[in-house]
């Protein structure tokens, strides 16, 4: 156990910044996922930008890697353009 009151401070703040990175990837994957399954050309162009915004705030705040988010978007974009109408 730490024995500096600024390192238990810095263990308190890291387990409330993993928890809250946590749950913004997880809302970020399943925002993928929810994107990925719609077979609808429509739902699909209305996900799109709001799940790019996601991933570009991850990438942001280096909870993912900026060229990950470029990956992902990028297979997302080209997903959304090959579902048929």
């Amino acid at each position: 156990m730490a024995n500096h009151k600024s390192s238990i401070k810095r263990i308190r703040s890291n387990n409330a910044k993993r928890v809250e990175n946590r749950y913004y990837a997880k809302t970020a994957r399943t925002a993928l996922k929810k994107l990925r399954a719609s077979t609808s050309q429509k739902e699909a162009a209305e996900l799109l930008p709001k799940v790019s915004s996601m991933l570009d705030k991850l990438a942001k705040k280096s909870i993912i890697h900026k060229n990950k988010a470029a990956n992902l978007k990028s297979k997302l974009a080209k997903k959304v353009a090959s579902i048929k109408k």
